[in-house]
């Protein structure tokens, strides 16, 4: 029987391109200064990736130089957001299901934490995760073992519920977790997860 929810932050609860060409201005512009470095292919696919995947990640995949890598990492380590954001409508529902809620996000820790506050949202969970690549080689894996183990939890026992089929929905598959994907633009058609829906409506289904 579900007890606890573990919820991914990024696309999950609110959609990232909502403020993603402002938030990532600065770093957007930093892309264009390597045009003699960095194929055309690979900069398009980075600030498309950027807007769902950790920077570390997207360097990597994209093949920068350690000089772009470094210089993004040093503009996204201090910055924050304080605008106003949104929360996908839907969130509403999930957050009035009477089960205790974790949240689990991946990203620079000052940066993750705004989105917490400008998002309203940090009362909505029992604890919050912040796994900042910077700091740490921790994973979301890591993070819901510790939950596991810190709140005397059992695997079938908790929800994970993400938007990302190789990050979060991942590691809870290999803990056997059970995973529901929140996919309302059907961008992974062919992911494995519990449950793939586009209305968080349907975790239902699952508890």
């Amino acid at each position: 029987m579900i007890k606890a929810f573990i919820l991914d932050l990024d696309n999950t609860i609110y959609p990232v391109r909502s403020i993603g060409d402002e938030l990532f201005s600065h770093l957007l512009n930093l892309f264009e200064e390597y045009k003699d470095k960095v194929s055309q292919q690979d900069l398009d696919g980075a600030k498309n990736d950027i807007m769902s995947k950790p920077f570390q990640l997207v360097a990597d995949k994209h093949h920068f130089p350690k000089e772009l890598k470094d210089k993004g990492i040093d503009l996204l380590r201090n910055l924050t957001y304080d605008k106003p954001m949104k929360a996908f409508d839907e969130y509403a529902f999930v957050r009035s299901l009477p089960f205790e809620k974790f949240l689990v996000t991946t990203g620079f820790e000052k940066l993750q934490w705004s989105k917490v506050k400008m998002l309203g949202i940090g009362n909505d969970f029992k604890k919050i995760y912040i796994v900042d690549p910077d700091k740490s080689a921790m994973t979301k894996k890591d993070i819901f073992e510790q939950i596991m183990k810190e709140f005397n939890y059992q695997p079938e026992e908790l929800l994970v519920i993400g938007d990302d089929p190789e990050s979060e929905i991942k590691h809870a598959k290999t803990l056997g977790i059970k995973t529901f994907l929140y996919d309302p633009e059907n961008n992974h058609p062919h992911a494995e997860a519990n449950l793939k829906a586009k209305s968080f409506k349907e975790v239902t289904t699952l508890l």
